[in-house]
């Protein structure tokens, strides 16, 4: 990759986060428009599935790709937590329902599944589409700010998830603590704690780095973490919830901090100089116990 393309991409990306989220929305679908229109007309469409347009978070996917997503992470629960089948989870995050189609093929009857968003579409979505057949699928919208998704609502930082002390068997969240700053995340670990059961195993994505990788990932072409702050890095020093990458230690200490124990990291490749294909998840994925 040669300089120019590393500084176009620069370019693009202060132009991106300069936007106001319903700006990037709207160009979103904008620009997927034309192929949303003809999967549509060509019966592509699965019932679940939103259109790439309405699609805010993670890739944008065809409706084959996106449910292949969604059972690689019921995958990733399945090999590092205790998930079964009558348990009570929490998406954190929970988007337009992508994890959550393929928890409606293994919870049962005596299970449940919460998911909450601030993103108001996509709980609208989920609720017209996997809540209404699925009555132990509950989804709710919560009014919170964020710098890549929402431009108004309530801190995050001191947000109280809406649910009972230790109701969950699992909770978990993927590329959610990715575009949180480090307050809100310390907030959402404590809340996680509070809401799981006694010896719940819960799972979380992040970007972590250490002393040995740090240097790379924030100077590599292309996906970086150019900023340098206390204990984390950031992709664009105006956007501090958004695009976080967390120093190994100063996230398990902040792990530690909400009360979990047994904490377990399992490097992703999305800091791999040379991907060779042995591991199963891009960003890092994070265990803990209660």
């Amino acid at each position: 990759m040669n300089l120019g393309t590393v500084k176009n991409r620069k370019a693009l990306r202060d132009f991106w986060y300069g936007l106001s989220p319903d700006r990037r929305y709207f160009l979103r679908k904008v620009f997927f428009w034309p192929l949303d229109t003809l999967e549509k007309i060509l019966g592509r469409r699965h019932k679940y599935v939103p259109s790439r347009g309405a699609v805010f978070t993670g890739g944008t996917a065809g409706a084959s790709k996106f449910i292949e997503e969604a059972h690689h992470q019921l995958q990733l629960l399945q090999s590092y937590t205790n998930l079964q089948p009558e348990n009570h989870v929490l998406d954190i995050g929970c988007g337009v329902g992508r994890t959550a189609i393929a928890l409606t093929d293994y919870l049962n009857k005596n299970g449940s599944y919460n998911g909450f968003d601030p993103v108001e579409n996509g709980i609208v979505w989920c609720k017209k589409g996997i809540g209404a057949d699925y009555p132990n699928f509950k989804f709710t919208h919560v009014d919170l700010y964020n710098d890549l998704y929402k431009n108004q609502g309530e801190d995050a930082a001191v947000f109280k998830f809406p649910y009972q002390d230790s109701k969950f068997n699992l909770c978990f969240s993927f590329s959610v603590f990715t575009h949180m700053s480090i307050k809100e995340i310390q907030n959402y670990l404590f809340e996680m704690y509070r809401v799981s059961s006694k010896g719940a195993v819960n799972f979380s994505t992040f970007f972590t780095y250490n002393s040995q990788n740090e240097e790379y990932i924030s100077t590599r072409e292309g996906f970086q973490f150019p900023i340098k702050r206390d204990g984390f890095r950031l992709m664009h020093e105006d956007v501090t919830a958004g695009n976080i990458a967390i120093e190994e230690d100063f996230l398990l200490n902040m792990i530690s901090i909400a009360g979990f124990k047994n904490v377990q990291i399992i490097h992703g490749f999305w800091k791999d100089q040379k991907y060779t294909g042995d591991k199963l998840e891009y960003q890092d994925t994070v265990i803990f116990e209660k």
